[in-house]
């Protein structure tokens, strides 16, 4: 059994915030956050220490987190803190990315697997999706349970997962949402 990782609803945020920005990176920060810089450069931190994100080199700009000399360097989500959110790990790792030229655009063939790409077995993710798959879905209230998510972070990894091709209906069950993934073709 794998040890869970706590994290804070701050941590929670800017780790979802980066598995859905270009190439996992965490700045330019979300909006909810841009008004406490202070507390945030201290979850920041904190996140660097426990290696759940990363530093790389990037060009100057929106994504640069610190400077020395002629260099920028911007915050990536790592492998660890895609696991410790539940998600999958199709995007570019921080390291494969410095050794690429800085700011070069994906090619169609990598977006292209990363949308098709599935989560590993017995990943949260990979329990959220099997819940949606069923005929009747899954209510919020089932899929918080199963993965031991907050519900701001389960709702974060439904809109992931329609960024990634998959098509999720609403529906009624009752009085509850029941959320699906709507059948194929």
């Amino acid at each position: 059994m794998t040890k869970t990782i706590r994290l804070n609803d701050t941590q929670l945020v800017l780790l979802s915030h980066a598995s859905q920005h270009n190439a996992g990176a965490l700045l330019p920060l979300p909006s909810s956050l841009q008004q406490n810089e202070e507390g945030v450069h201290k979850e920041l931190k904190s996140l660097l220490r426990r290696k759940l994100i990363a530093e790389s080199e990037v060009a100057s700009g929106s994504e640069a987190w610190r400077s020395n000399g002629d260099l920028s360097f911007g915050l990536f989500i790592t492998d660890k803190g895609r696991e410790a959110i539940g998600v999958g790990d199709e995007q570019e790792a921080p390291e494969d990315r410095s050794n690429a030229a800085v700011g070069a655009p994906d090619t169609s063939n990598q977006v292209a697997a990363a949308k098709t790409a599935s989560p590993r077995a017995g990943s949260k993710i990979g329990t959220v999706i099997a819940l949606l798959q069923r005929n009747e879905g899954a209510t919020l209230t089932e899929m918080v349970t199963a993965t031991d998510w907050l519900p701001h972070t389960t709702r974060a990894a439904l809109t992931g997962l329609r960024k990634k091709g998959h098509a999720i209906a609403k529906a009624k069950r009752g009085d509850v949402t029941c959320y699906r993934i709507a059948a194929e073709g």
